[in-house]
């Protein structure tokens, strides 16, 4: 049996790809099946250490990035990067179907992105079992032209429903896959693991894998205001990371409590895990990483990226927030007072911040990855027979 999974290089495609990975590991030996191959088709491996790992094997194809008219209209580089990166897509489709023809899978699963057309269109050629997922509230363009021949849709948010009229019978709210570890955050050793203290409440900030400057930016300002009643982790990103310590080493040089503030360039799984285990609030974007803050149940507020491809993230945000799970600030509207005004509001209001646990509640989807890689699986079995 074999199974190929494809996607853009990026985080919140690439995760969900291994939790999903994972449930087909842990699938295949309760059921003791034999022989399933997995690759992972994309122009970038990400993390070849998850791939080696939960037995994916990377097979590169060249892709390139098709930009909407609000990013070219403007700028003459973004029209030539659009030019070029459709050649790249020719390539990368030719790339892809010898490479599919060659393996034949039994079926193929898709996060979407640009990065996922090559194989997609290869599939679709060979008429290969298709199914896809789709993370975000505003599915992206390859997502709802796959979803037209798909086997299944499975999606994040319900919201995303509307998106693919007529497909009804074929979509499941199956919420997001989420890596086996970070369904299980730990305080156990985390406290000593991040140096903490376990009786100063912990705020965590985040935005997402490349970090998030305007984030940064705003909470610099409030930085040392926040450090006398709380303990900061900051993931900074790792092209921010030499800069933005050179500012906070500055702003904190006399700070009583410049211990408090813990700085990363980008945190590992087992570190989120523990980060995860002992934060009492998340401040982040509005990706797909929200629904490990959901799984954790932590209340957060979250700060939107504002020229996300159809404002999806906005959307994300405030679908989520109908739980009552999280606050909402955007981005022109998040000033140092507003936003150190609502970290203080939650975490001093002992009702907001239960109603908020409660709302992630009911949010959370539990057990995505193991229902898509138990229908990966069947689809398997049926193409063998």
């Amino acid at each position: 049996m074999k199974i190929v999974f494809t996607g853009v290089g990026l985080g919140g495609h690439f995760y969900p790809i291994i939790a999903i990975a994972q449930a087909v590991n842990q699938i295949r030996t309760e059921h003791h099946i034999s022989n399933i191959d997995m690759y992972y088709f994309s122009d970038t491996d990400s993390d070849a250490k998850s791939l080696l790992l939960n037995n994916l094997q990377f097979v590169s194809i060249v892709s390139g990035k098709r930009r909407t008219k609000e990013q070219t209209q403007n700028s003459l580089s973004a029209k030539i990067h659009n030019l070029l990166d459709l050649f790249k897509l020719g390539i990368g489709s030719i790339q892809a179907f010898f490479k599919i023809l060659f393996l034949y899978p039994d079926v193929v699963f898709s996060k979407g992105g640009y990065g996922s057309f090559p194989t997609l269109l290869a599939a679709r050629i060979l008429r290969i079992p298709l199914i896809i997922h789709e993370s975000d509230s505003v599915p992206g363009r390859v997502s709802v032209w796959s979803g037209k021949f798909a086997q299944l849709i499975a999606l994040s948010f319900k919201e995303a429903l509307e998106y693919f009229p007529g497909q009804e019978e074929k979509i499941a709210h199956t919420g997001q896959p989420i890596l086996r570890e970070l369904l299980s955050p730990t305080k156990l050793g985390s406290y000593e693991f991040l140096d903490l203290d376990e009786n100063i409440p912990i705020i965590f900030v985040v935005g997402g894998s490349q970090g998030a400057a305007p984030i940064n930016s705003v909470l610099e300002k409030i930085l040392p205001e926040l450090l006398h009643k709380y303990q900061i982790i900051h993931q900074v990103g790792e092209n921010n990371i030499k800069e933005y310590k050179k500012i906070t080493d500055s702003i904190l040089s006399e700070h009583p409590h410049q211990d408090r503030y813990k700085q990363f360039d980008i945190l590992n799984t087992l570190a989120m895990k523990m980060t995860g285990g002992v934060s009492n609030l998340v401040i982040s974007r509005s990706g797909s990483g929200l629904f490990e803050i959901a799984a954790w149940g932590t209340p957060s507020i979250l700060i939107p990226y504002r020229f996300a491809h159809s404002d999806h993230q906005r959307k994300n945000a405030f679908n989520y927030a109908r739980s009552g799970a999280c606050v909402v600030i955007e981005e022109k509207n998040c000033t140092p007072n507003v936003l150190l005004s609502e970290i203080n509001r939650i975490m001093s209001d002992k009702n907001v911040y239960q109603k908020m646990q409660d709302g992630t509640k009911e949010f959370f989807i539990p057990n995505a990855a193991n229902k898509i890689a138990s229908e990966l699986i069947r689809i398997c079995l049926e193409h063998e027979k």
